[in-house]
C-alpha cells in the first residue's frame, strides 16, 4: 500500500509541476462513425477506432483539433469498426473484436485490455498533461516489459530504463570525435513509434521534437511528450511485433518496390575531387571509373556523382545547390551516354536543399522573387518551399529538369536537416520560429517525395531517392542510408544497430558506406563492413576519402577478392532478395530484422545489435572485432545450419564459430530455401534460364518465389506471379515439390536446379522427377548443360537440374 501511495504522490506532484491535465470526464458523450467525443473539465478527448487492433486518441485543452496532415499519415479513412460502448457510473467501456478500452471518468485515464483481460497498458489519473507548449502523457510501465523502435538509433536496442529524445538532425558541434560523430545523440532520421513485448505499439503522431521517457526517472512508469502541438497518438495490438509493423506501416505507408536493378550495388563518387580536390573533378573520371568496375568483373547498377558536380555557390557554398556544372565537366550528357552504353541502370546526382547563384545561374534570385523559397526571418530565404506544390514544380522545372534532360534519373536528396537546424557546411540554421519548429521534423519527407514521384514520372518506371534523414512516412520514399560515419571500429557494430532500429521503426528500405565515409579504412575493417554491407537492404560503396573513395582496388588484393566475392554472391540472391523486398511491401517486414521482431518473448535477444536476419531464412552475423576470426552467435528457438559448412546447431543456445577473414557468418533456418539466379556482373546480363534452389531440409518446410516484370508499377494492381515450392524431409527420404507460378504476371520460362544439403546419414540412391528416374550423371559440371542428378559425398551436397520447368508443377523425389 505504501508503494502505490508513494507511486500516486509522484502523479500528483508531477502534475502540479508538469501543467494541467485534461481535467475529468463530463456527463455525455458523442458517438458518430468511428469517432467517440468525450467533454472533459479541461478541454476534448477524441478516440477514432481505425480497425478493431487499432485506435487513435486526440487530447485538446481548447477543445479544437488541427486539420490532418499528409506527411506524416497517408490513411485516415477507415472501414466501420464494430464496437459496443456502454457508459457506467464511473467508467465508459469499448469493446471490439480485438479489444476492451476502459476510460476512467474521473480521474481521466484510458487502460487497454485484449479480450482475456489482460492488460496491455494502463494509465494513473490525471496523466494526460500540458505544461505551457509542451503536450504529453504517462503510462505504468509493466514489470517485464521492453520497448523496441525509436527510428535510426545507434546506442541501444532495448529502450526500457532510457530516456531519449527524437528530433531529426546527427548531433552537433566539433571536433567529430565528440561532436558530429557522438553515437548516443545521432538522430538521422528518428521515428516517434515504438513496439512494447507486451504486445502493442504506440505511434505520437506529432512534427515537433519528441522526448520518450521510458522508466529512467521511474521505473513504473514511462511518458511520452511533444515540445508543442497536439497529444494525438496510435495504440496499435499486434500482439506480436510483424502484425504491429504491418498495421504502424497501414498509416503511414508502406515502402514501395524499388526497381529490382536497385538490389544491385549502388557506387557513389566525387568525381576525382572530394571537398578541397574540385580542380581534379571530370566527367573523364566517372566514365572511367565506371569502365574500371566493369573491366575487373565487379556487379554494379547504379552510380551517383556526389557534391563536386557543381559549382558551389556565392551565398549558401557548399551547402546549397546551384545547379550549374563545374567547368571541369566539359560533356556531361556524353558522360550519362557512356555509362548507360556500359549497362548501368540509373546515373543520379547529389545536392542539397537550398537553391544558390553560381556564375551563369541566379536560379536562388528567382526563386526568392517568384516566393518559391521558404521565408526566414520575414524576408526570401533560401530553402526551395517543398511545402508548396508550386514552388516544387519550379524546382524541378528550372533546376533539376537541368540535369535530367541530359541523363540523371534520381537524386541524393542530402542535408534535410539543415531545415531550422545548423547545417553541415555552413553556419546557418535556415528558417527559425515556431512553423520552422513544426516543419522540422517532416520536411525530409517533403524533400524526399518531390524527386522521388518527379522522377518516377520523368523515368516511366518506378521511383528511387536516396536521402540521409527522415521521419515517420519517409519509407514512402526509399531509400535511407546511415550518414557520414568515419572509417573507424569503433562506428561499425553502431551503424549495424542502426539498421535494426530503423527496420523495427517501419524503415526497411536503408544503406550504409561499406567502409564507413571519411578518411581511409583500415583494410580489414572494409572487408569486414563489406561482408556486411553485401548483406544490408541496400548495398553501397562511398567514402570521401582522396584518393581512395573505398573503391575496392584501393584496399589490396584480399579487399577486392573479398568484395567481388559478396557482391557477385548477392546478385545471385536476386530472387531471394526481390521475393523479400515484395513481403516488405506487403506487409511492413523489414527485409533486415532485429531477431527481437520474430522472437519477442526471448530476452536473450533484446539487447543483440549484431546478428540479424536477412528475409525470411537467413541469420547474418558479422564481425565486428579487429583481428577476430572466431566470434560468439545466439541462434534463437529452432534448429539452424551454417551456409558455409552445412554444420547443424539446436537453437535458443550461444554458439562459438569460426570466421576467417573472408568469411561472415551465416547461418540458415532448418528448413530453408534459398532461390538463386545465375552469376551476373549487372542486372539482366544475361536471361534468368536456371533458378537453383539451395535447400537445408529439416522436416516440412516452405517458401514463396515472387516476380513481376521487375520495373513497373503494375505489381501495385497484383501484376505478380508467386511460385510456391515445399520441402518434406521423412525416414523414407526428401520431397519437394515447385509449383506452377500463380498470378496474373506470366514469367519468364526455366528449369530448376536443386542444390540439396543432404542431412541424413544414408546417401541418396534414386532421383525421381514426377515420378520418372533422372539419370545419374557423372560430376556437377555435367549439370550445366544436361538435366540429371549427381551427389556430393564429400560436401554431402546432392544437385539435381530439373527436365521440367515452370511451365508445369514439379515434384522431385529421392530416395
Amino acid at each position: 500500500m505504501l508503494n502505490k501511495f508513494l507511486a500516486f504522490l509522484l502523479v500528483l506532484l508531477s502534475s502540479a509541476t508538469f501543467g494541467q491535465t485534461i481535467g475529468d470526464y463530463k456527463n455525455g458523450f458523442k458517438r458518430q462513425g468511428n469517432t467517440i467525443s468525450l467533454t472533459t473539465t479541461n478541454g476534448m478527448v477524441k478516440l477514432d477506432l481505425c480497425t478493431p487492433e487499432m485506435f487513435r486518441i486526440r487530447t485538446s485543452w481548447n477543445r479544437q483539433f488541427e486539420p490532418n496532415e499528409n506527411l506524416m499519415v497517408i490513411k485516415y479513412d477507415w472501414e466501420k469498426v464494430i464496437a459496443k460502448v456502454e457508459e457506467q457510473k464511473d467508467q465508459l467501456l469499448l469493446t471490439t473484436a480485438k479489444l476492451k478500452i476502459r476510460i476512467n471518468k474521473a480521474p481521466f485515464k484510458i487502460d487497454v485490455f485484449d479480450l482475456n483481460g489482460k492488460i496491455l497498458t494502463s494509465e494513473r489519473g490525471g496523466s494526460m498533461l500540458k505544461n505551457n507548449t509542451s503536450v504529453g502523457v504517462t503510462k505504468n510501465l509493466q514489470a517485464d516489459e521492453h520497448f523496441f523502435g525509436f527510428g535510426e538509433r545507434m546506442d541501444f536496442m532495448d529502450r526500457r530504463l532510457k530516456k531519449l529524445t527524437l528530433n531529426v538532425g546527427r548531433g552537433k558541434g566539433l571536433p567529430h570525435a565528440i561532436g558530429a560523430y557522438n553515437i548516443l545523440e545521432a538522430n538521422y532520421c528518428p521515428v516517434p513509434f515504438f513496439m512494447s513485448t507486451k504486445g502493442y505499439g504506440i505511434f505520437l503522431h506529432n512534427s515537433f521534437s519528441t522526448t520518450w521517457d521510458m522508466g529512467s526517472t521511474n521505473k513504473n512508469l514511462y511518458s511520452f511528450n511533444a515540445a508543442d502541438g497536439e497529444l494525438d497518438y496510435y495504440f496499435i495490438y499486434g500482439p506480436t511485433f510483424p502484425s504491429i509493423l504491418n498495421a504502424y506501416t497501414s498509416i503511414t505507408g508502406k515502402s514501395p518496390m524499388l526497381p529490382q536493378f536497385a538490389l544491385g550495388l549502388h557506387a557513389g563518387t566525387y568525381s576525382g575531387g572530394t571537398w578541397g580536390h574540385e580542380e581534379k573533378t571530370s566527367d573523364r573520371y566517372v566514365i572511367e571509373l565506371a569502365k574500371k568496375y566493369r573491366a575487373l568483373g565487379i556487379p554494379v547498377d547504379l552510380l551517383w556523382l556526389d557534391s563536386t558536380w557543381r559549382l558551389f555557390g556565392e551565398i549558401g557554398g557548399k551547402g546549397a545547390t546551384s545547379f550549374e556544372w563545374r567547368e571541369t565537366f566539359k560533356d556531361p550528357k556524353g558522360m550519362f551516354d557512356s555509362i548507360y552504353a556500359m549497362n548501368y541502370k540509373m546515373v543520379g546526382l547529389h545536392l542539397r536543399p537550398r537553391f544558390d547563384n553560381a556564375k551563369k545561374l541566379n536560379l536562388l534570385d528567382q526563386a526568392q522573387a517568384k516566393g518559391y523559397t521558404y521565408p526566414e526571418n520575414g524576408k526570401p530565404g533560401e530553402f526551395v518551399n517543398f511545402f508548396d506544390e508550386k514552388a516544387t514544380q519550379w524546382w524541378w522545372e528550372n533546376g533539376v529538369m537541368r540535369v535530367a534532360k541530359l541523363g540523371a534519373k534520381f537524386l541524393k536528396t542530402d542535408e534535410g536537416s539543415a531545415f531550422g537546424a545548423l547545417a553541415n557546411e555552413s553556419e546557418k540554421v535556415g528558417p527559425t520560429g515556431k512553423d520552422a519548429e513544426r516543419l522540422h521534423n517532416v520536411f525530409p519527407i517533403a524533400y524526399a517525395k518531390a524527386p522521388f514521384l518527379a522522377f518516377e514520372k520523368f523515368n516511366g518506371f518506378r521511383g528511387l531517392n536516396q536521402t540521409r534523414e527522415g521521419y515517420s512516412g519517409i519509407q514512402r520514399y526509399p531509400y535511407i542510408f546511415a550518414g557520414d560515419w568515419p572509417s573507424e571500429w569503433q562506428y561499425f557494430a553502431p551503424v549495424i544497430k542502426a539498421g535494426l532500429n530503423v527496420g523495427l521503426s517501419g524503415v526497411g528500405s536503408w544503406a550504409h558506406c561499406m567502409g564507413g565515409f571519411e578518411h581511409q579504412a583500415d583494410p580489414e575493417l572494409y572487408i569486414r563492413w563489406v561482408q556486411f554491407g553485401m548483406f544490408s537492404p541496400i548495398a553501397l560503396v562511398f567514402g570521401m576519402d582522396h584518393p581512395g573513395y573505398k573503391e575496392p582496388w584501393n584496399y589490396g588484393e584480399d579487399a577486392l577478392r573479398n568484395f567481388k566475392k559478396y557482391d557477385l554472391l548477392r546478385y545471385r540472391l536476386f530472387p531471394y532478395l526481390y521475393t523479400s523486398m515484395h513481403q516488405q511491401y506487403e506487409t511492413g517486414l523489414p527485409m533486415m530484422r532485429a531477431l527481437v521482431i520474430n522472437h519477442q518473448d526471448d530476452e536473450n535477444v533484446y539487447e543483440i545489435g549484431d546478428q540479424y536476419m536477412f528475409g525470411d531464412n537467413l541469420m547474418v552475423a558479422p564481425v565486428t572485432t579487429k583481428g577476430a576470426i572466431t566470434r560468439s552467435v545466439y541462434l534463437p528457438e529452432g534448429t539452424w545450419f551454417n551456409y558455409w559448412t552445412s554444420e547443424k546447431y539446436e537453437g535458443k543456445s550461444y554458439h562459438h564459430v569460426v570466421a576467417p577473414l573472408d568469411t561472415i557468418p551465416l547461418f540458415v533456418k532448418a528448413g530453408g530455401i534459398i532461390p538463386m539466379q545465375p552469376k551476373m556482373t549487372y542486372a539482366g546480363e544475361k536471361p534468368v534460364d536456371v533458378i537453383t534452389l539451395d535447400v537445408f531440409p529439416y522436416g516440412e518446410s516452405n517458401c514463396e518465389i515472387y516476380e513481376d516484370d521487375n520495373l513497373s508499377a503494375n505489381y501495385k494492381a497484383g501484376n505478380f506471379a508467386i511460385t510456391k515450392i515445399n520441402s518434406s524431409l521423412n525416414r523414407s527420404g526428401l520431397v519437394l515439390k515447385i509449383a506452377k507460378p500463380v498470378g496474373a504476371f506470366k514469367p519468364t520460362t526455366h528449369q530448376y536446379m536443386a542444390k540439396i544439403h543432404w542431412n541424413k546419414a544414408i546417401t541418396p540412391k534414386e532421383v525421381f522427377e514426377n515420378n520418372k528416374k533422372v539419370t545419374l550423371v557423372k560430376n556437377v559440371t555435367r549439370l550445366d548443360i544436361n538435366t540429371g542428378w549427381y551427389y556430393d559425398g564429400k560436401d554431402k551436397v546432392l544437385w539435381i537440374k530439373t527436365e521440367g520447368n515452370n511451365e508445369e508443377e514439379i515434384i522431385l523425389t529421392i530416395n
